[in-house]
Formats: C-alpha cells, sequence, structure tokens
C-alpha cells in the first residue's frame, strides 16, 4: 500500500473511533452522574475509560513481550468495563433522564453494588495503569537487529546440527609446490683448464683378517606361547555386537526421539559404534517409522 492509502487508512480509523467515542460518551457521563460525579466530572469521566483503550492499544504498538502482554490486557479489562457500563445504560432508562437514584445502577442489591464498586475504581486503575503504561513505553529500547549476524550465526548453527556422518567429503586443497632454481653447471672442462691437477700417490692394500664363522641358532618351528597375562587397559572394553544387537539398541535408546533428532552422528555417539554403522541403524530407523506411519494411516 502507497504512503496516500495509508493516511487515508488511519484517517478513516480516527473518524470511525471519534464517533465511537461520542456515542461511549453520552452513557459513560450518566452513569458518573448516577454514582455522585457533578457535572465537569461526569463529563470528564467518558476520557478516563475510553481514553485509557486509546493509551493501550498505542502502548501494544510500540512494547514486546512481557510489556505488551501486561497493556494487551489492560485494554482487553477497560474495553470490557465500558462494555459493562454501556450495557447497564442501555438497560436502566431512568439513567437517561436522570431520574435513577442516587447510587443505584440496578434493583438487585449485589449486582447494582458491583457495578457501582466498577464505575468508581475505574478512574482510580486509569491513574496506576496510565502510568504503568507510559513508563513502560519510555523506558523501552527495541533491540538492534544486525542481519549479517543473525545470517552468520543461523548457517553456523545449521551446519553444527548436521551429522558428521551426513556431511560431504570435502575436497582437499590443492598443495603449490613452490620451484627453487638451480645453478647452472660448470663445464668440466673449465675446471681442468682453472686447476691444475697432481698425481695421487698410491694407496697399499690393507691385510683383512679372515673371519671366523660364527654358530647361529635355529630357528624353532613350534609357536611361542604368551610370556605373561595381558592387561586390563589393553583388552577391548566392549565385546563385539552383531547387527540385531545394535538395532536393538538403538531402537531403544531413540524410542522417544523426534525425527529431526534421529541422525546418524547421534546414533553413533548414542550406541557407540562406527559411523557405517550408525547410517545402516539410521537409514531402517527412518524406514521402519515411515512403515509404522503408514500402517497407523
Amino acid at each position: 500500500m502507497n504512503r496516500k492509502g495509508k493516511i487515508l487508512l488511519v484517517t478513516a480509523l480516527v473518524v470511525v473511533v471519534a464517533m465511537a467515542f461520542r456515542v461511549s460518551w453520552n452513557a459513560l457521563r450518566d452513569i458518573a452522574n448516577a454514582v455522585g460525579a457533578d457535572h465537569t466530572a461526569a463529563t470528564l469521566y467518558p476520557f478516563v475509560v475510553d481514553g485509557l483503550m486509546a493509551l493501550a492499544l498505542v502502548a501494544t504498538l510500540v512494547l514486546a513481550g512481557r510489556d505488551r502482554t501486561f497493556a494487551l490486557r489492560v485494554l482487553g479489562t477497560y474495553t470490557l468495563a465500558s462494555l459493562v457500563l454501556n450495557y447497564v445504560h442501555g438497560l436502566v432508562p431512568e439513567l437517561h433522564g436522570r431520574t435513577v437514584g442516587w447510587g443505584r445502577l440496578a434493583d438487585w442489591d449485589p449486582a447494582n453494588w458491583a457495578l457501582v464498586l466498577l464505575a468508581t475504581s475505574l478512574p482510580v486503575g486509569s491513574i496506576y495503569f496510565g502510568s504503568d503504561l507510559v513508563a513502560k513505553v519510555l523506558h523501552h529500547r527495541p533491540a538492534p537487529i544486525d542481519p549479517p549476524t543473525a545470517n552468520a550465526e543461523e548457517s553456523t548453527e545449521t551446519i553444527s546440527n548436521r551429522s558428521t556422518a551426513d556431511l560431504p567429503v570435502s575436497t582437499p586443497t590443492p598443495i603449490t609446490v613452490n620451484r627453487v632454481a638451480l645453478p647452472n653447471p660448470v663445464p668440466v672442462g673449465f675446471l681442468k683448464s682453472a686447476l691444475p691437477l697432481k698425481p695421487l700417490p698410491a694407496i697399499e692394500p690393507t691385510p683383512v683378517a679372515p673371519i671366523e664363522p660364527r654358530a647361529v641358532a635355529a630357528e624353532s618351528t613350534r609357536p611361542r606361547g604368551a610370556t605373561g597375562r595381558v592387561p586390563d587397559a589393553a583388552r577391548s572394553p566392549r565385546p563385539k555386537r552383531t547387527p540385531e544387537q545394535l538395532l536393538d539398541e538403538a531402537r531403544t535408546v531413540t524410542a522417544d526421539w523426534p525425527e529431526a533428532k534421529l541422525t546418524a552422528e547421534g546414533i553413533r555417539l548414542a550406541v557407540h559404534t562406527s559411523p557405517k554403522n550408525a547410517r545402516m541403524l539410521r537409514d531402517t530407523l527412518r524406514a521402519e517409522r515411515a512403515q509404522h506411519a503408514a500402517a497407523v494411516a
């Protein structure tokens, strides 16, 4: 909706509310006269009741959370009170001509006492609730929203909630090899011409004593026995389980899990098995749940 349409809509709402207030103002003024208010107080009485309704409506548009719930309750309470007083005004014709007895809004005494208490307590409630709503609106500070940070947190949370066994295999980063330039080889002819060659002295051979043969133990063909007891730390803490045992244990552990939590990583941590077995168990449990849901339907 464009700006002109919004202005027309708000203007029409203000006109309707003003006309409704004028209708309710007549009834609330007669009720105020009946409970002992003077001319000025009876004229201002409708502003106390219906005016607080307008203030509570504005507060609900500004506040949030528990404060907004409080403003809605105030709005609903005063709307109901105004409705009751308008209803009583329509049921008692004497209120229109101011011929009703002072403090008399109903023939039945308990109902009359309740109506008088309601009519006289609304101004006091307006002072309390109106001040509280204005204080809440003035101290309200809307929380700033940073879209990039919110999207980053959501992406991080989504990745962390995924199962490790369900994540795709990442492509290894290519390794860049730094080439080192080697110096150019020096020609052999240049070395001969640059360095004078001298004859090397003759080296006489050193006599070597004959090596006596040693006795070597023959290899035994018999298997070698255990030399001691295997420590408890080196033993397997859990015997190897069959697929049926793994499936039974997974059914017991995930009986109350929701569908979103039934992942391979969650099953792997709960049952203490390998990622391959965890994926097999996840697929089997999901298939069983689907068959059970189809049978129930």
